[in-house]
């Protein structure tokens, strides 16, 4: 044999057939890599999936956001008050009272309660059916009885201007009193009813 090369297998022998040198074989392994090894597939589906789940938190945080609606408006702005006319008092109805019909309405909003309904007229006491506490749907409107008696003519108003009625309302937003002035219809149905009353204190 001469010159200088590889050696080559001779006959009847195979490459693989040669022993495999020390200085040839890898450095060993440690625990944590033949661990991955043993588990790679399953590492590799958790790390996808976080990588999924991390991009759709991101995605749902950067999401457009619908506008909040606006806050229902205070029940002063939603609710009329208006005067119908004068009606019967009712059955068990003191000496001196007189009743009036009135209309709550309820135009937008939630529902209106009406928590207090009074007026501000000293010689005179108030009563109302139903009494408050009471509620009042939206895009509805609820009759009420007003039934006044002179408790003093002295000091009832003869000649009202502009009277009113003091009400106390809530809803969801608010709770607030508000004075509704009731027209001049209510004006003289009130100034006839007292004159009525009180005729012969006057003489």
């Amino acid at each position: 044999m001469s010159g200088t090369g590889p050696l080559e297998p001779g006959e009847g022998t195979h490459a693989w057939d040669a022993p495999v040198t020390p200085g040839r074989r890898g450095r060993p392994r440690g625990p944590l890599a033949r661990h991955y090894d043993r588990h790679r597939r399953t590492v590799l589906t958790a790390a996808a999936a976080l990588a999924l789940l991390a991009g759709g938190g991101y995605l749902y945080a950067d999401r457009p956001r619908q506008p909040s609606p606006p806050p229902p408006p205070p029940p002063s702005q939603a609710v009329d008050l208006d005067y119908l006319d004068a009606v019967p008092g009712p059955g068990n109805a003191e000496p001196g009272s007189f009743s009036f019909a009135v209309r709550l309405s309820v135009r937008s909003g939630p529902p209106v309660t009406v928590t207090r309904l009074t007026q501000p007229y000293a010689g005179l006491s108030m009563t109302s059916s139903p009494a408050a506490p009471f509620r009042t749907k939206a895009l509805s409107a609820r009759m009420i009885i007003v039934t006044l008696r002179v408790t003093e003519c002295d000091e009832a108003p003869r000649n009202p201007g502009l009277p009113f009625l003091d009400v106390t309302l809530r809803n969801t937003r608010a709770i607030e009193a508000h004075s509704f002035i009731l027209g001049q219809r209510y004006a003289q149905h009130l100034s006839q009813a007292i004159e009525d009353t009180c005729g012969n204190d006057s003489r």
